[in-house]
């Protein structure tokens, strides 16, 4: 299969991988994960042999930089106020309560949900993107899900 220009992958995928990024990282990191990934893919991108999903392939080497960038968390000295570099709209209140709550699961769980829910990706791609099964990936978003509801409950 050829592979389309660099390019026209970055203009067909950006919008899904920040999503993803900004609801794994937060708004703040996500700008130098959503660089950090695609300067990752551009590098691997001369040596890919199967461009038959590309689209999981991006998410999960986002996935990668979001699990370095939170690593390299402990490292960084902590920001007193933060000023966002970019105008991103950010979502209604009900809505960061319920990410709230996505970035208490655990990080297995957390990452299937926003594999599947935001970046929209079939349960295989999940399990591509997570380095599982299509069935652990499955549970995963399940579990993580039954805990979403279990922790709304215990807040209303």
């Amino acid at each position: 299969m050829d592979l389309p220009p660099f390019q026209e992958l970055i203009d067909a995928h950006a919008t899904t991988i920040y999503r993803f990024l900004a609801a794994r990282v937060g708004f703040v990191d996500a700008d130098d994960c959503f660089q950090e990934t695609y300067l990752a893919a551009l590098r691997a991108y001369p040596e890919l042999r199967d461009g038959s999903n590309l689209r999981a392939w991006l998410l999960t080497i986002a996935h990668n930089k979001a699990i370095d960038s939170q690593r390299a968390t402990g490292r960084r000295p902590k920001p007193v106020a933060t000023v966002p570099d970019t105008a991103v709209e950010q979502p209604p209140l009900k809505e960061r309560a319920l990410w709230a709550l996505v970035g208490d699961l655990p990080v297995k769980q957390r990452d299937a949900v926003l594999h599947r829910f935001v970046a929209d990706l079939p349960y295989a791609d999940v399990g591509t993107a997570m380095g599982c099964s299509e069935d652990a990936a499955r549970r995963s978003v399940f579990e993580g899900v039954k805990k979403l509801r279990e922790l709304k409950e215990k807040l209303a």
